[in-house]
């Protein structure tokens, strides 16, 4: 008899990280891509791991300084962690500087170059000198440090040079300096259409400029990283939107964790710098390009060179949406689920702007996680207040990065009327849900959308997510007591129809995964997740797969179940699927489960199924069951995008093996343009056969 707590048959939650993000490194090594397109994953990987160190480095950091010895099912120490974090990422930072120079070295005769000061011609510098003079020079902040000018405070990921200079009267005295580069700049000056230079470039030109008297003697760019997980106690007593805002302030003071330099940085500036920032000597990265490689997607935006991207894609309106029908008369005839970004978002803004103008709409209760700027839907929202109409907004003040944004939506709901909801004490709602309710026939109607992704149409064009409209009674009946929890008081909110988190959530899953191991060979379960941390779940798919159950996880980031063990996981298997758009949904087929599919707003972590307010909802309307089996089945057989984790935690990518590699999303996009045609041209029959079949596994 195995022992499940076992820690070697664990991944560690931070390690398993660094593999996805590997695996985002290497699609911007993928020499089948077009240029920018490898280009924009490298500065993903570059976003994701400044993030990773501002959080979990952080975090970890914490741990370890509190003398915390143990944490996570794999039994690593904090300082364990933190030692191989580092030792992987300094490897991984060759071959992420190589990717970069090749990439770079080949855009050159696309007309796309990064270039230094020095390497442009005289004319060049010229425009680079005035364009200093009119655009840097009034912004920029030199900084002394001696006795009387202590060394400043750096917000997090504050960027500027490190200077050592000379006085011109004595020789003999030397000081250090610091030039502060202000976000309001950007990373790169375009001296012309595709030619870019880097702003420290220009500015490393004009120091004895900023610093009259002195002689330049060397300089390099640096480039902090902070802490930026803010810890807020709440009090009831206590005002939260004030203490939130308190706490972004903090963020910018947080413990320094990274610490990045330019190639000119020798022992000196680092020692220099190191004795008034104090940061670990490994946290430290010497980069031979310039810093941030984040700050590419200035270059990956320049729309004069889309060509170098992947072929853009137009989300549709499939029918039934395809048309001018009352969108609440099409929810009365059948439930609808859109698959993201392929069919349109469009259809969920418009649901919630008709509700907004509708005369007959009553009430609008939705839940915000992260909505984005300039939203259509919270302009609906606000309007519909504005009407008359009874609003009520749950904004999640706590999501992480969104905090800002989320308090100004907060704000104006507030102000136009709307009965705004801060967050509930001691959790995060993290729920994607909507519901509306109207007038028809004396009676009051009520309408649903529950998603896996967020109310943000600029991210539903890029990340696939899905949509669950319908107006069946018994949905809409638990999305009522859902919202009259959120408003209330209730500490044993459950509902009957859906399932929520804290409460429901977990024990439904492991109840679901413990149905199919009572059926052993004629089990099967495919689960597609974000992050696969929670141990209890994680024990319960190998007590799965020691029953005979099939299993395949498609698992986009963390996972810490060890596929392929002897006598533990051999049933298992786990895919990573990365391409053109962000994985994001969390949809679940069960073979023997009554309704077999589900969709949810949790991926299988502590923090969502024991932490967070989330949602997990039956699909057992048949065509959109249907379809979500489908999707599953499609993305299982996916040979192009697709990495298999294997039982050492490490991926490889899946072999085609047939003549044409399966690429999940180039094949949904096909379809969708398939049907979209078809729908202009074809009878209502016809159109119901070809959306019955996206995928099916003979196909090939």
């Amino acid at each position: 008899m195995h022992n499940l707590k076992n820690p070697n048959l664990y991944n560690n939650r931070e390690l398993s990280w660094l593999q996805f993000n590997t695996r985002v490194l290497k699609q911007a090594q993928d020499e089948s891509l077009p240029l920018l397109e490898r280009l924009k994953f490298l500065a993903i990987y570059g976003t994701n791991l400044d993030e990773f160190y501002m959080i979990r480095v952080a975090g970890l950091k914490k741990l370890f300084a509190a003398g915390i010895i143990v944490s996570g099912a794999d039994k690593l120490t904090p300082l364990q962690q933190l030692l191989e974090i580092r030792s992987y990422l300094h490897q991984e930072q060759q071959v992420v500087e190589h990717c970069r120079s090749e990439i770079l070295k080949k855009l050159i005769p696309e007309g796309i170059s990064v270039k230094s000061y020095d390497d442009v011609n005289q004319n060049e510098k010229n425009f680079l000198n005035k364009f200093f003079n009119e655009n840097i020079y009034p912004v920029i902040i030199p900084i002394a440090i001696d006795a009387t000018h202590p060394f400043p405070h750096l917000n997090n990921l504050s960027f500027g040079l490190i200077v050592k200079l000379q006085d011109c009267d004595d020789a003999s005295i030397e000081h250090f300096g610091l030039i502060r580069i202000p976000r309001v700049l950007k990373r790169f000056v375009e001296l012309s259409d595709g030619v870019y230079i880097p702003v420290e470039s220009v500015v490393a030109q004009h120091v004895e400029e900023l610093f009259p008297g002195f002689t330049l003697l060397k300089n390099a760019a640096f480039r902090v990283t902070r802490n930026a997980d803010i810890a807020i106690e709440e009090e009831e007593a206590d005002d939260f939107m004030e203490i939130l805002e308190e706490g972004l302030k903090l963020r910018r003071k947080g413990e320094m964790v990274r610490l990045e330099v330019g190639s000119n940085a020798d022992d000196e500036i680092i020692n220099f710098f190191n004795r008034h920032t104090n940061v670990y000597k490994d946290d430290i990265y010497k980069f031979h390009t310039f810093l941030n490689i984040s700050s590419l997607w200035e270059i990956v935006g320049n729309k004069n060179f889309a060509h170098l991207l992947a072929p853009p894609f137009k989300p549709k309106n499939l029918p039934p949406l395809d048309n001018t029908e009352n969108i609440f008369t099409t929810l009365e005839k059948q439930d609808i689920l859109l698959y993201h970004p392929y069919e349109s978002f469009e259809p969920v803004v418009r649901l919630i702007q008709n509700a907004s103008k509708d005369p007959d709409v009553v009430s609008i209760k939705m839940t915000l996680y992260r909505s984005g700027t300039n939203s259509p839907i919270v302009q609906a929202l606000m309007n519909a207040s504005e009407r008359g109409k009874q609003v009520t907004v749950m904004v999640e003040l706590k999501a992480r990065f969104d905090e800002e944004n989320n308090l100004l939506w907060a704000k104006a709901l507030e102000k136009s009327g709307a009965h705004v909801i801060y967050g509930i004490k001691g959790f995060k709602v993290h729920a994607k849900a909507t519901l509306i309710t109207r007038r028809k026939n004396g009676k009051l109607k009520q309408y649903a959308h529950l998603g896996t992704g967020n109310y943000n149409p600029a991210t539903a064009k890029i990340y696939t997510d899905m949509s669950y409209m319908t107006s069946k009674d018994e949905i809409t009946n638990d999305l009522t007591r859902f919202f009259h929890f959120l408003t209330g008081f209730s500490k044993k909110g459950k509902l009957n129809e859906l399932y929520m988190a804290p409460s429901q959530i977990k024990p439904k899953i492991l109840s679901l995964i413990h149905n199919e191991t009572r059926q052993g060979e004629n089990g099967e379960i495919i689960a597609k997740i974000n992050s696969l941390v929670d141990e209890d779940v994680i024990r319960a798919l190998y007590k799965a797969s020691q029953a005979g159950v099939k299993v395949s996880l498609i698992v986009r980031g963390i996972c810490c179940l060890k596929p392929g063990l002897e006598g533990i996981s051999e049933n298992i298997r786990v895919f990573s699927i990365l391409g053109k758009y962000l994985e994001h949904p969390r949809t679940f087929y069960f073979k023997n489960d009554a309704s077999q599919v589900y969709i949810s707003s949790a991926d299988w972590m502590p923090r969502n199924l024991v932490r967070r307010i989330e949602l997990l909802t039956a699909i057992k309307d048949e065509a959109s069951g249907d379809k979500i089996k489908q999707i599953l089945s499609l993305q299982c057989s996916d040979s192009a995008r697709s990495h298999e984790l294997q039982s050492d935690g490490s991926y490889i990518k899946v072999k085609n093996t047939s003549d044409k590699a399966l690429d999940n999303h180039k094949h949904m996009e096909d379809y969708v343009n398939r049907i979209s045609k078809a729908s202009k041209k074809e009878s209502s029959t016809h159109i119901a056969m070809l959306s019955s079949k996206i995928y099916k596994a003979d196909e090939g």
